[in-house]
C-alpha cells in the first residue's frame, strides 16, 4: 500500500498526518484553521486520497505556521507514499471550473522542487484566512514532495472560488500523476532510471 504517516513537532506546531494515495476520498481534518480544514477535506475528496490531519498550532499568533507546516508535512507524506515512484504516471494536469473561476494545475513528480504560482487572488482575506498563505502552503508542499507544480488562474473574481478551484484542480492533477500505469508498472518513469 502507498501510505505514509508523518509526525512533525516544532515549537510552533504539532502535526500528525496520514495519507493513503489509493483511498476513497475519506478525511478527518482538524487544523485549528477552519478554511484550511475545508480545503484539505475537498482536496482529499476530489483526489480520492484518504487523509487524516490533526494540528495543534500557534493560531493565536496567526495561521501562517499552521498552514506552512501542514504543507510541509503533506509534501513529506506524498514523497514517502510514492517511494521511488516505480510505475507511476508521473505527470498530471487539470483545468477545473469553479463557478466563475477557472484554474489550471499541472504537476510533475520529477524529484525537483519548483512552484509556478499565478492565482492573483483579489482579496487579502477569505473570512479570517489570509489568502497569501495559499502560496506558502504550496511552497512548503513542493519543497518536500520534490515535485514541479504549476497553478494558474485563467479566470475568476471570487477569492473563495479561486482558492477552492485551485485545491480541487491540484488534487485531480495529483490523482492522475500518482496513478499506476499498468503498462509500466515495474519501471521508473525516467530515462535516468531514478526520480
Amino acid at each position: 500500500m502507498r501510505t505514509a504517516v508523518i509526525k512533525r513537532n516544532t515549537a510552533e506546531t504539532q502535526i500528525e498526518l496520514s495519507l493513503n494515495l489509493d483511498g476513497a476520498g475519506k478525511s478527518t481534518v482538524n487544523t485549528g484553521c477552519g478554511f484550511l480544514d475545508h480545503m484539505l477535506t475537498l482536496f482529499a475528496k476530489h483526489g480520492r486520497f484518504d487523509l487524516n490531519v490533526a494540528c495543534n498550532g500557534d493560531t493565536y499568533v496567526d495561521d501562517h505556521h499552521t498552514v506552512e507546516d501542514i504543507g510541509i508535512a503533506l509534501g513529506q507524506a506524498f514523497a514517502e507514499a510514492l517511494g521511488e515512484k516505480r510505475g507511476v504516471v508521473r505527470y498530471g494536469s487539470e483545468i477545473l471550473p469553479m463557478d466563475e473561476a477557472l484554474i489550471l494545475s499541472a504537476v510533475d513528480f520529477s524529484g525537483r522542487s519548483y512552484l509556478a504560482y499565478d492565482l492573483m487572488i483579489p482579496t487579502e482575506k477569505v473570512g479570517t484566512f489570509d489568502t497569501e498563505l495559499v502560496e506558502e502552503f504550496w511552497l512548503g508542499f513542493v519543497r518536500n514532495a520534490n515535485c514541479t507544480l504549476h497553478i494558474k488562474k485563467m479566470a475568476g473574481t471570487n477569492s473563495h472560488h479561486i482558492i477552492e478551484g485551485a485545491f480541487k484542480s491540484v488534487a485531480r492533477a495529483f490523482k492522475t500523476a500518482c496513478a499506476i500505469d499498468p503498462t509500466f508498472a515495474d519501471e521508473i518513469p525516467s530515462t535516468k532510471g531514478v526520480l
